[in-house]
């Protein structure tokens, strides 16, 4: 799934589109997580001012109407030359004055919606701080932590806490700090968790930087792949040797997700009850 700094790095790949006017919209296939609104036909003739991005949604914000995107687990822009050869699962076409965007989903769990006051409530506003953020602080984050007995994985992946700490850069960081997955969240030290808010900026700046992480089929709207990848030393190496100490690479199933991580670099702390039921994971 396209995690924060993939989404990051779409939205900037879009920005030529800012200040163009939509001249015809296409829907190919209407039914992704949601259904496309039947009156998105109302796009036409109207400009695209300006993109943001909010978690893992996209905000895109037109003369009249703000429309709200999301990728899902396959889901990918890609911007063409008018009549370029469609592809299958091109879900939706909006032709704008120079170039044509194009909404490519072969699962079909991305969403192409308004942003109105209904997903506005139900989608946005009970989202976490951004983790780039100023609001993402050490003295935040012990707060939400003081009574969080899962595992610190599954709390940092938790929107309601941080949003867009996926499971590619939740297992770097704790990999990276020798923080055992399942350790409970509220058994970390003040120490841990400043230096896990400063990991966890350090590594999305990281992959935004390269473009994010490119495992099966993500690239950004230039067809451009990712290469943080590259880089990883823990998420997807189960079975290999850690860098650092050689002892082989273990995956727990935690809150749902693979978690990879090295037993001799992050060993998990005798706490008996929250440690039983940190691995339960968390439906948060």
């Amino acid at each position: 799934m396209p995690e924060l700094p993939e989404v990051e790095t779409t939205k900037a790949s879009l920005l030529p589109l800012i200040d163009q006017k939509v001249i015809s919209v296409h829907v190919h296939q209407s039914s992704l997580r949601w259904e496309i609104p039947a009156d998105i036909q109302k796009l036409q003739g109207q400009k695209l001012l300006k993109l943001t991005r909010r978690s893992k949604y996209i905000l895109a914000e037109f003369e009249q109407d703000t429309m709200l995107w999301h990728l899902g687990m396959s889901g990918s822009f890609r911007l063409c030359d008018t009549g370029t050869e469609l592809r299958k699962h091109d879900h939706l076409i909006i032709q704008f004055e120079d170039t044509e965007l194009r909404y490519h989903d072969p699962r079909r769990f991305g969403c192409i919606l308004w942003l109105d006051e209904y997903s506005q409530t139900r989608l946005i506003d009970t989202l976490g701080p951004e983790p780039l953020s100023d609001a993402f602080h050490a003295e935040y984050l012990a707060y939400k932590f003081k009574n969080k007995n899962v595992g610190t994985k599954v709390a940092i992946m938790d929107n309601h806490i941080v949003v867009g700490v996926g499971n590619i850069y939740a297992t770097e960081s704790l990999f990276n700090l020798g923080i055992h997955p399942a350790q409970p969240a509220s058994s970390l030290s003040h120490d841990q968790i400043e230096k896990l808010v400063i990991e966890i900026k350090r590594i999305l700046k990281q992959a935004i930087d390269l473009g994010g992480s490119t495992l099966r089929d993500y690239s950004n709207a230039m067809g451009e792949n990712g290469y943080f990848q590259q880089t990883l030393l823990a998420y997807g190496r189960a079975g290999e040797m850690c860098v650092n100490c050689e002892t082989t690479l273990e995956n727990l199933k935690l809150g749902q997700r693979a978690s990879v991580f090295c037993p001799q670099c992050q060993p998990l702390k005798k706490v008996k009850i929250a440690v039983r039921n940190a691995t339960k994971g968390s439906k948060a």
